[in-house]
Parts: C-alpha cells; sequence; structure tokens
C-alpha cells in the first residue's frame, strides 16, 4: 500500500500520519491492500480550474477522484487521486454543523468509493448503494483523530 499526503494550502495544516492511518484503514476495509492513492487537499481556485479541465464544469466541487489503473498479476489494485477542496470541506461542516475533520472524512470515502469503481450518478438504485457504503465506512472509521488544524 502506497498512500501520499499533500496539502496546497497555507490556512491549514494536516496531521499527515492520522490522515495516511485513516486512509489506509479505510483502504485494507476495502480489500484494497494494494492501493496506490495521492490524497492532495487544496482550495477553491485550484479545485475549479480541475473541474473546469476535467468535467468542463467550471465551478468549484468539494471532491474530486481521478483513477489510474494497471493490472499486476492479473489482479488490478486501485490506484488514483483524491482531491478535497477544504474550503469546500469547511462550508459543508458548518451547514451540516459537524466537525471539518469528520467532513474531510467523508469526503475521503467519497472520493475513494469512486476510485473502487462506485458511480451515484448511474442510477438512483446505485447512489443508494454507495450512500450506504459511505454510512457504513464512516461509522467504521469514528471516532477520529484530528486530521486538519486551522491555521
Amino acid at each position: 500500500m502506497s498512500i501520499s499526503i499533500q496539502c496546497r494550502l497555507k490556512s491549514v495544516s494536516i496531521r499527515e500520519a492520522a490522515l495516511r492511518r485513516v486512509t489506509g484503514k479505510l483502504l485494507r476495509l476495502l480489500d484494497e491492500a494494494e492501493a496506490e492513492i495521492c490524497v492532495a487537499l487544496v482550495g477553491d481556485t485550484r479545485m475549479r480550474r480541475l473541474n473546469r479541465t476535467y468535467r468542463n464544469k467550471d465551478r468549484t466541487t468539494d471532491v474530486l477522484a481521478f483513477a489510474y489503473r494497471e493490472v499486476k498479476s492479473g489482479v488490478v489494485p486501485l490506484f488514483g487521486d483524491v482531491v478535497i477542496s477544504i474550503p469546500a470541506a469547511r462550508r459543508q461542516a458548518k451547514a451540516c454543523s459537524h466537525s471539518l475533520d469528520e467532513e474531510v472524512l467523508r469526503l475521503l470515502i467519497h472520493g475513494v468509493l469512486h476510485l473502487a469503481g462506485y458511480d451515484h450518478e448511474r442510477s438512483r438504485q446505485q447512489a443508494l448503494h454507495m450512500q450506504r457504503k459511505e454510512t457504513e465506512l464512516f461509522e467504521t472509521l469514528t471516532p477520529l483523530p484530528a486530521l486538519v488544524v486551522e491555521t
């Protein structure tokens, strides 16, 4: 398992070891022990640019997932990037009355599930299946340590 963490923001500092542990536990829960993943925490400007470039949507979003699959010995491990907008996570956490750490975890789970092939945009049934899996994983991974610290 290879987990890379990147933070491109000055407004927060990340607890890299804690975020790496939570990400590793999430991947193990999904039976993705061979995964290679990068988790990037970015601002709205960068997220808007990525969303415009890769999805033709000229607005920011909360999370994007970019899957890069490769075959190793007949097995296709999870391989990709999850990009999380911290300003969007902050807004959503406030709107839902929960912590920034909880929202970052929710977005991480959502992005990793996309890498694993889940897609809430295909059908209502698949959206409900993904939502149930997100809830199950969130409940398993909480309580959680501090992941992001406002500076």
